[in-house]
């Protein structure tokens, strides 16, 4: 098929007129049953490389793909373009799943999204043997690798599959965010004769601020101050990112003292919230949604106008990813990032907490020497979290310490007869490349140079280009002018703001109520730390005052209900 060819189909089948050249590159390729990476910036278009020859193969096309959100979008736009389209995730009943998996068998489907942790459901294995596959896309291509910014152990059996295909099913893998290391380890495990295909990275609308700050009340400030004015300026929505749940809440909370329009989104919130959200934010509800770093990744809008982080992101890798939802349609958009230097601690928690203790491997590995075990079975012997178990398991497979057997229709783990001793210098080399890369990030806020450069060269985008698009290349520096009115500001809202406790539970006469603060928001944690562990001093009256406060605000939500 040549490509005048290929886009009078494009044209009748999706109304777009043309493709990119690294899209027909990527396309060609596929349609002659290659295999390849495809490594470019969010809102180039990577879905359309498979979406489009998915619809001229016979068989059924299978994504794979970590982001129930971005499924649910796809899924509704294959849709309204009459391609049928379904997904396989965690968030639909085993019937709905089930009848789904029946019309893939019966070639019923022509694009089957699918979260890579459904892998491990026997009915999809077994399933998957009677589908008529046409093509296999690994979206988020960059799970994959251990050295990959969101590593996911569940992507490896992705892999299991794509070596059991035979020559000619073409295989895609996308990416926005992979270095040349990340780029080298999904090749090789992909397979033989991989072809590559990388674009530039820049984002020219992108305008960059990196803003140095003293404490987390200036942070505070400065967003109660311009979210507003930036929103209005910028005719649009935004998302700020916060680094836990619990301060999605505050600055939610902060933005409603002040009567800003605002909506709080992590993974904690049900299913339902969590899409009520999104619609929301697609319709420019609020002002800003903030969030954990769980929204964005999967949201298909492309006039989110400004991203503000408040916490310091893992590596330059993690923020490009994140930023990169932003300014899709190519308008000016506002990227800002505010930092501290005891900002660091939280990320540097969650790359010591990325593995589990070399302690808990030998936990795992003493317990299937006894017997075999499944996963839950392991949780409860070896005192694990299921998290662990599954990244634990990754990797004793890998090193060819234990291996899957199937008992009795069920999963089961079993010690390999003289299997090597456990190696542990690779966990010790990930997080040294982690803790490299969180250097890195902070580089990027102290750095005099362009802003876009530093993040396109960590990423391997070594394209000569012109940046003039950040607040070391021309743009006005932000500051944080901290006045007494707003000092008070948030005094006031910090005495008011009671966190709500939802501890009800069935079989307990525990009651849901309210917190008088989270602990690190207010003075009250230290108070209370300093009083039990430093002084033994008795509670000072500030803290009856605060519980009393509490009470009221309790009972005057009671009444209101």
């Amino acid at each position: 098929m040549t490509r005048n060819e290929a886009e009078v189909i494009l044209k009748e089948r999706f109304g777009l007129n043309r493709f990119y050249d690294k899209q027909w590159e990527a396309i060609e390729r596929i349609l002659k049953g290659e295999r390849v990476l495809l490594i470019e910036k969010t809102g180039f278009g990577k879905s359309l490389c498979f979406q489009f020859p998915a619809t001229l193969f016979e068989g059924t096309t299978v994504i794979f793909s970590p982001l129930i959100a971005l499924m649910r979008d796809q899924i509704k736009k294959l849709n309204s373009l009459k391609i049928s389209a379904k997904c396989i995730n965690s968030e639909q009943t085993t019937d709905v799943n089930s009848k789904i998996i029946d019309e893939a068998k019966s070639g019923k489907i022509k694009i089957l999204y699918i979260a890579p942790e459904r892998q491990e459901n026997e009915e999809w294995i077994e399933a998957v043997r009677y589908m008529n596959l046409s093509m296999v896309v690994i979206d988020e291509a960059h799970c994959v690798s251990v050295w990959g910014h969101d590593f996911r152990p569940a992507f490896r059996r992705i892999i299991n599959l794509v070596r059991l295909l035979p020559a000619g099913l073409p295989v895609l893998a996308t990416t926005a965010t992979a270095t040349k290391k990340v780029e080298n380890d999904i090749e090789k495990q992909i397979g033989d004769n991989v072809t590559v295909i990388r674009g530039n990275l820049l984002r020219e609308n992108f305008q960059l601020y990196a803003v140095k700050v003293n404490s987390e009340d200036e942070k505070m400030i400065w967003l109660g101050k311009n979210i507003e004015i930036l929103s209005d300026k910028l005719n649009g929505t935004g998302i700020i990112y916060t680094g836990t749940r619990a301060d999605t809440e505050i600055y939610s909370r902060w933005f409603e003292h002040l009567n800003i329009s605002s909506a709080h989104y992590n993974a904690g919130l049900d299913t339902e919230s969590r899409i009520e959200i999104e619609n929301g934010l697609m319709n420019n509800k609020w002002k800003c949604v903030i969030s954990t770093n769980a929204l964005g990744m999967g949201i298909d809008k492309s006039d989110i106008r400004f991203i503000i982080h408040t916490q310091i992101p893992q590596s330059p890798v993690h923020y490009y990813q994140e930023i990169g939802r932003a300014g899709r349609d190519n308008k000016p958009t506002i990227i800002i990032l505010f930092y501290k230097p005891d900002d660091r601690k939280l990320p540097e928690a969650f790359i010591e907490g990325g593995r589990p203790a070399v302690s808990k491997y030998h936990k795992f590995i003493e317990a299937v020497k006894n017997e075999l075990l499944g996963e839950r079975e392991l949780m409860k012997q070896a005192n694990l979290k299921q998290t662990q178990v599954r990244v634990i398991k990754a990797d004793l497979m890998e090193q060819g310490i234990i291996r899957e057997v199937i008992i009795n229709g069920r999963k089961k783990f079993e010690y390999v007869t003289n299997a090597p001793a456990l190696n542990s210098k690779s966990f010790e080399e990930l997080r040294a490349v982690k803790i490299n890369d969180l250097n890195s990030m902070i580089e990027y806020v102290e750095t005099n140079q362009s802003r876009m450069k530093y993040l396109c060269d960590f990423l391997g985008d070594k394209s000569e280009q012109n940046y003039h698009n950040c607040d070391n290349t021309g743009l006005k520096k932000l500051k944080v002018i901290v006045t007494p009115e707003w000092k008070q500001k948030l005094n006031d809202f910090r005495e008011g703001y009671f966190p709500a406790l939802d501890v009800q539970t069935k079989g307990s006469n525990l009651l849901n109520g309210v917190a008088s603060s989270f602990y690190g928001f207010s003075s009250t944690g230290d108070i209370i730390h300093k009083c039990k562990y430093e002084t033994k001093e008795d509670f000072p009256d500030f803290l009856l005052r605060q519980t009393v406060k509490a009470f009221q605000k309790d009972l005057a939500v009671r009444k209101l209900i």
